[in-house]
């Protein structure tokens, strides 16, 4: 009986990408106590998003793989920062919620689109709306009684990464029905 699970190859790009996904406990339990310190580990972990994308395509190890799971390390990472935010009540519910939607709506399209053998990358405006959300995000953990000014612009930058979120969302909805049909 042979085996045909997919295997994966452990890329330098690929690392990177499950490095994301593999910080994102030491973010939660040090940037309530360590607001600085959980800025910085947030946006070392933020800038591994777009080293590992030019890792990929600067020595042509783009794989399905990383094309699927870059974008989910993204996904992963924000949403716990977006709850993190929510629970430090340094961000509404509602914001959030909006936010994490989109996200889970978007995975839910790529997983759908994978079983019918497509891969849909992301788009340009899903990609600016990451970097507000990576910067807004950032900038929201520091808390706002000691960097208010920087807290102030993370809540400005959440909101227009709430308003790239939204129609990135509905472009990305429409490609896929077009690209599905």
């Amino acid at each position: 009986m042979t085996s045909s699970t997919p295997t994966v190859k452990l890329n330098l790009p690929t690392v990177l990408t499950l490095s994301r996904v593999l910080v994102i406990p030491v973010f939660l339990y040090v940037a309530p106590d360590y607001p600085v310190a959980g800025a910085g580990i947030f946006a070392l972990a933020s800038m591994t998003d777009w080293f590992d994308g030019y890792l990929a395509r600067k020595t042509g190890s783009i794989t399905k793989f990383g094309i699927l799971m870059d974008p989910i390390a993204d996904k992963f990472l924000v949403i716990s920062a977006l709850v993190l935010m929510v629970y430090m009540e340094e961000l509404a519910v509602w914001v959030a919620s909006v936010l994490i939607l989109r996200e889970f709506l978007v995975t839910a399209l790529r997983v759908v689109a994978l079983s019918k053998g497509m891969v849909m990358q992301a788009e340009m405006g899903g990609k600016v709306k990451t970097v507000f959300q990576f910067i807004a995000i950032m900038f929201l953990v520091l808390d706002g009684r000691s960097f208010g000014n920087l807290h102030d612009l993370g809540t400005c930058l959440i909101y227009v990464a709430l308003a790239l979120s939204v129609i990135s969302g509905v472009k990305y909805t429409m490609s896929f029905r077009r690209s599905s049909v």
